[in-house]
């Protein structure tokens, strides 16, 4: 549904009355919506709706909704010269002679939702098409369907199912990051440098962050007054690789060299390829759910793209349809391998099928396209001419 608003000089169109007003300059900040154009205008708020001028979407910290009148509080599009050679850089009205269009957002919409299914109807599917009389699982409980559908949709996750977790930060000065609420695992971290190409990073293998345990002047343990160890945050060792420049080179000769912990590994005695690269380093803390980062990539964008079991939520207990039938052949042989009413030979053959679908599922999901692996192995049959 759209509601339509056509600024004409000196005049606009105030829906709600269907005339005509007059608008000297473009200074009306006021619009008013009608059920005409609307008929879920009651049940409208802010967040549903979208305000476009000429066609730009407009920042919605830039107006307000109060049923049923749209008013603009900041700056729009008013940087635009007027016809007359006059800039509009004072009022926060659309300027004069342009085009207000309010569309009300689809909530049901959502791109991309057919290519998945959702738990709930595994469950349902799979208790009509493998348990009843005459089939292999003759009974079972609906809650027993849900408990191994929801293990094999978390153990797809881990290594058949596509990454589709991404985060994007802004690295503080402090160089650490929280794991996402609900990371497994990662499977990479690059930052964006300024063409908005992804640079891998890598873990760092020769630090960490151990626990600092605090001592007095004798070395002694210190401990609070309920008798708890007192610890530092971070260790000494995790400070001193956050002040390090480890993509710096160095100048230094002889011993001082050798005690640089990466500025001349690889290059003094030949190229490492594990440091063969600038971009920075990173180390996670698997206790305190920090990632650590190297000094040089303070202040850098960085992307995170991790694993989830997919349990956090009702929207994300879904499957990918092309790993659908391997998720039933999952909870049927689990099902199958606890019963004692099924016969062996059927619990064999459905372990067979299980992973005999997953890997067929794994294939699918590589979306590997001839077309492209093409012109990607083209690349590796050049001659490299001496």
């Amino acid at each position: 549904m759209a509601g339509l608003f056509n600024q004409t000089q000196e005049s606009y169109y105030r829906q709600s009355q269907a005339t005509w007003s007059t608008n000297p300059n473009g200074t009306a900040t006021a619009f008013t919506l009608t059920s005409a154009y609307f008929p879920t205008l009651s049940s409208l708020v802010e967040s549903t709706i979208q305000v476009f001028v000429n066609g730009n979407e407009i920042d919605p910290a830039n107006y307000t909704f109060s049923q049923p009148t749209l008013t603009f509080t900041g700056r729009t599009n008013n940087e635009t010269e007027l016809a007359d050679g006059t800039s509009g850089t004072t009022a926060n009205a659309p300027i004069d002679g342009y085009t207000l269009l309010v569309k009300e957002k689809a909530g049901s919409e959502r791109f991309g939702e057919y290519q998945y299914i959702s738990l709930d109807n595994i469950v349902n599917n799979f208790l009509i098409a493998y348990v009843g009389e005459g089939k292999i699982i003759p009974k079972v409980r609906r809650t027993d369907v849900i408990f191994h559908a929801k293990r094999g949709l978390a153990e797809f996750s881990y290594d058949a199912l596509r990454s589709e977790k991404a985060q994007e930060i802004d690295v503080p000065d402090s160089l650490i990051m929280k794991l996402p609420h609900d990371y497994v695992n990662y499977v990479k971290l690059s930052y964006s440098d300024s063409n908005g190409i992804e640079r891998r990073l890598f873990p760092t293998r020769v630090t960490s962050n151990p626990t600092a345990i605090l001592q007095d002047s004798s070395y002694d343990y210190l401990f609070n007054e309920d008798g708890d160890l007192l610890k530092g945050e971070p260790s000494s060792t995790w400070a001193k690789y956050k002040a390090s420049k480890n993509s710096s080179s160095s100048t230094n000769t002889g011993d001082d060299a050798d005690v640089e912990w990466r500025a001349n590994e690889g290059k003094r005695y030949g190229l490492t390829p594990e440091f063969a690269q600038d971009n920075g380093s990173f180390y996670i803390d698997q206790l305190l759910g920090r990632i650590h980062f190297s000094s040089n990539l303070s202040g850098k964008t960085l992307l995170l793209n991790y694993i989830s079991d997919k349990l956090g939520t009702d929207g994300e207990m879904r499957i990918h349809k092309l790993a659908e039938e391997a998720l039933y052949k999952h909870v049927a042989y689990s099902i199958a391998s606890t019963h004692i009413t099924v016969p062996s030979a059927y619990v064999g053959l459905l372990k067979k099928e299980k992973f005999a679908t997953l890997r067929n599922a794994k294939i699918r999901l590589s979306n590997l396209k001839s077309e492209e692996m093409n012109l990607v192995m083209r690349n590796k049959s050049k001659q490299i001419k001496h």
